[in-house]
């Protein structure tokens, strides 16, 4: 398989850092985005992103402090990077299409695509050409219109979402789906944190997490797992600082040592200017990639066993009794650990883990924070409900600076699912739709992400709808998504950028632009907003502030109330017109629909927002027992056989998502390249493998079938032993569409089986 990446033949290597942002952060920030528009451009987002009804930053979830407590520059580097590159000077127009193939494209890296700037009108790319060419909105929306009444069933339509989509447009693409037959609602969340909502619903009876942003400063000990906030949402580590300055304590837990997680100088106080920052991780423990679940196994066991030699004085019991069920058969079963397996699954010692088990006893209020390095594993579900298991123990759930953290990417991927995005959303929600709306919404389940190439591949659904995002690259086994998306009718993507998505084309294929976030709205009700929910259920306003990059862009609610219209006629009762000319329409409908949403406008016209309650604060548990739920989940441990490794894919510091910023990866001193391979120095000697040597990266799975990445350069890297992590989108080749999580179906890139063999060795 070709690479489509840039050549990285200029491959440099300096030892990673042990400290994140200060000014270098702040450098990079500003080269970036001077680099992509100019200086007045570059105030008006930065001044205004993260701010009371500003931009909120597409760049990750995190949440702000209440307003009056931000500061001025509410932001990270790569919040920064992700609002100007949006923001850009730079425009993709016809003449551009006219001068490059869709095969030409095909063959640019992801860098290259993003690097051309903001799409600026509709374009199609007709049955047996080879090129894009300029198509008029009402043609294009009646091409896709058209296709959508051809299909034979409404379940061969595909309607997929990134979290960068606003409340207002989820709502109303799950409205348009639902209304025209499907629940074929496939998303983002599928492929990152679908494990942490099937956990949590299973054990606490919501999917969403339930701690606040005061909750992370006022906790007593902080796990980090599985996560690097230093890259991925940079100002984490601000609350982080927090923590530590309340006298709390951080335990990171991650098989590669993160720069954020050692050491941050806060750009925005003198002592990360001038002074040595603040020491973030009290302990780390440098985990097998998998072994998470051994380690809070062990945990669990360690917390029985100081409660059998102090009765009454280590687990609650006041919580266990009255809030929990399943305790006893749990406390059987977790007391059958075993310390060889878990020494063996973890590679750590049972002095570190001891280490930490001490911690915990000195500490009242917990919280556990994780990302995908839980969620992307075939065990990530059981993972997840060991630690709901372990935070119940002693009382860590429903109460002041104690609690469950999933932390998300996208800025609204939470909203979405709460707007409606999902294949399974339960029957309540339907007939509230029902109630509002006038029609029946189709109750059978839909198809997620992994099903959705399934589909696609097996010829069961012909047209594939994306909205934002870059599903090409964000899917598993690049082979089988590539061919999938191609043996589609029609593909059409709404979407602010270039991206691999765009060159790989179904029989006919459109190009929908439309608004960013930093963009003005202007529609015939006036100028809008739109509303996103945080990781912490905040919702609040965004609105952009910017001039379009184009006048020929549409918002997503325009597109979505135009291509309904089209398509449904006068089929269902709904005012598709009303709603793209005043969103404020939009959240009316919203509010009676949505729990938790009631008067809608009204309260997210306060500084702010509002925060969503979570009935595991009050400690009600919508679980069918109506209480929180103990689980056992058995042992399990990856292996890698004789001569391989387990490896992750990750992203680097210059990346958001799929789309790389730059082919550097500054925390870890990876410059001028990304398909690079990092291995702990001492398994590289057992292996005979040289730094620097080229190898192609060998995915193994029980299929008998091996996935290859071709052309990587090896790097000596502190990893833990045993375990590889490389950068994906590049490596998303290797993880089989096949292999995923059991239960959430989300794919396993953070646990795949490979080996190292030298570049062109014949196959």
């Amino acid at each position: 398989m070709r690479s489509n990446e840039d050549p990285d033949d200029e491959l440099s290597v300096t030892p990673p850092k042990t400290w994140a942002t200060g000014v270098p952060g702040v450098t990079h920030a500003l080269q970036y985005s001077l680099g992509q528009t100019s200086v007045r451009r570059t105030a008006l987002t930065l001044l205004n992103v993260n701010q009371d009804k500003g931009i909120d930053c597409p760049g990750c979830a995190w949440p702000e402090p209440a307003p009056g407590k931000r500061h001025r520059n509410e932001y990270c580097e790569n919040g920064a990077k992700h609002i100007n590159d949006e923001a850009t000077s730079r425009r993709v127009t016809a003449d551009f299409f006219r001068e490059h193939s869709v095969s030409e494209l095909d063959e640019k890296s992801d860098y290259w695509l993003n690097q051309q700037g903001r799409l600026t009108e509709p374009m199609v790319k007709r049955p047996g050409s080879d090129h894009y060419e300029p198509i008029g909105w009402d043609e294009a929306i009646g091409l896709l219109a058209a296709e959508l009444r051809g299909l034979g069933s409404p379940d061969e339509a595909l309607f997929y979402t990134s979290g960068r989509v606003s409340n207002e447009a989820a709502f109303l693409l799950q409205l348009f789906a639902r209304a025209y037959g499907t629940n074929n609602l496939p998303d983002c969340s599928n492929m990152c944190h679908e494990s942490s909502g099937s956990a949590l619903m299973e054990t606490l009876g919501t999917g969403k997490g339930s701690v606040s942003l005061q909750d992370i400063h006022d906790a007593d000990l902080v796990f980090v797992v599985g996560q690097n906030p230093g890259t991925n949402h940079p100002r984490m580590l601000s609350a982080l600082e927090e923590t530590k300055r309340n006298g709390g304590q951080v335990v990171a837990v991650n098989p590669l040592p993160e720069a954020g997680l050692m050491r941050f100088k806060h750009p925005q106080k003198v002592r990360g200017v001038i002074g040595r920052g603040t020491d973030i991780a009290d302990q780390f423990l440098q985990i097998r990639p998998g072994g998470d679940l051994a380690l809070f196994q062990a945990l669990n066991r360690l917390l029985l066993e100081a409660e059998d030699e102090a009765p009454g004085e280590v687990l609650d019991h006041g919580f266990i009794d009255a809030h929990s069920t399943g305790f006893g058969e749990y406390a059987s079963h977790a007391r059958q650990v075993c310390w060889d397996d878990v020494l063996n699954a973890t590679g750590l010692t049972r002095e570190e883990i001891e280490a930490v088990h001490a911690r915990v006893l000195d500490s009242r209020k917990v919280i556990v924070c994780w990302a995908m390095g839980l969620t992307q594993h075939k065990h990530g579900v059981p993972t997840i409900r060991e630690i709901v298991n372990f935070l119940m123990l002693r009382g860590n759930v429903g109460k002041p600076g104690a609690g469950v953290c999933p932390v998300r990417g996208h800025s609204n991927v939470q909203g979405d699912r709460t707007m409606g995005i999902w294949e399974r959303m339960p029957q309540p929600f339907l007939d509230a739709l029902e109630r509002e709306f006038g029609f029946t919404p189709p109750t059978k389940h839909g198809l997620d992400s992994v099903n959705a190439i399934r589909a696609m591949r097996d010829g069961r659904a012909r047209l594939f709808v994306g909205v934002a995002g870059n599903f090409v690259r964000a899917s598993p086994d690049s082979e089988a998504t590539e061919e999938a998306l191609r043996s589609c009718r029609l593909t059409a993507h709404i979407s602010t950028k270039l991206n691999r998505s765009h060159t790989v084309c179904g029989e006919t294929a459109l190009i929908l632009p439309t608004l960013g976030r930093s963009d003005k709205d202007f529609q015939a009700g006036g100028e809008q907003f739109v509303t996103v929910e945080d990781s912490m259920s905040e919702v609040h306003v965004s609105r952009g502030k910017l001039p379009p990059a184009s006048p020929q862009l549409l918002s997503e609610v325009s597109i979505i109330s135009r291509l309904a219209r089209a398509t449904l006629g006068e089929a269902t009762p709904v005012p598709w017109e009303e709603f793209e000319a005043d969103y404020s329409t939009i959240r009316d409908r919203i509010s009676r629909v949505v729990p938790g949403f009631e008067d809608f406008n009204a309260r997210v016209a306060v500084p702010g927002g509002f925060g969503l309650r979570n009935p595991v604060n009050e400690r009600r548990f919508n679980t069918p027992c109506g209480k929180a739920v103990f689980t056992r989940n058995e042992f399990t441990m990856l292996q890698a056989p004789k001569g391989h490794l387990l490896l992750q894919t990750l992203r680097s510091h210059d990346q958001w998502n799929t789309v790389p910023y730059a082919m550097n990866d500054r925390y870890r001193g990876i410059h001028n390249a990304r398909r690079v391979v990092l291995v702990n120095p001492d398994d590289l000697e057992e292996l005979n493998i040289a730094d620097r040597a080229e190898v192609d990266l060998v995915g193994v799975w029980h299929d008998g079938v091996e996935r290859r990445a071709k052309g990587f350069r090896v790097v000596a890297y502190p990893a833990a032993r045993g375990s590889a992590a490389s950068y994906y989108p590049e490596t998303n080749v290797l993880v089989p569409l096949d292999s995923v999580a059991d239960i959430s179906n989300t794919p396993t890139s953070k646990g795949i089986v490979c080996r190292l063999e030298p570049a062109g060795r014949p196959v």
